[in-house]
């Protein structure tokens, strides 16, 4: 069993992946979306919306995103986040866990 906790006072961070478990993914949460372009060449990349709301782009197309909604990046999919309300959080997921695989775009 592993049993993590974020913490009130951490707006970002990874809680698990293969650097602290045998899980071959790994698991973060956001208290806002990233405005930073970029894509996966082999990973997954799955946002779970916990609470609020944001939008997020991917490939050129707007998203709106609200609590419950779950947000699946497929490999080479150019994302980012451009708006979230004060209250966001979210979960992300990548599967499987490949270090180094975010490519920044201009």
């Amino acid at each position: 069993m592993i049993h993590l906790n974020k913490g009130e006072d951490n707006a970002k961070g990874w809680l698990c992946g293969p650097w602290n478990s045998a899980l071959d993914i790994s698991i973060g949460y956001a208290n806002k979306g990233i405005n930073e372009k970029h894509f996966h060449v082999k990973m997954y990349e799955v946002y779970l919306i916990a609470k609020g709301r944001s939008v997020a782009i991917v490939n050129d197309q707007k998203i709106k995103l609200v609590t419950g909604d779950i947000l699946v990046i497929e490999p080479n999919e150019i994302h980012y986040f451009i708006s979230n309300s004060k209250n966001y959080m979210h979960f992300v997921i990548h599967s499987p866990f490949i270090k180094n695989d975010k490519h920044l775009v201009e």
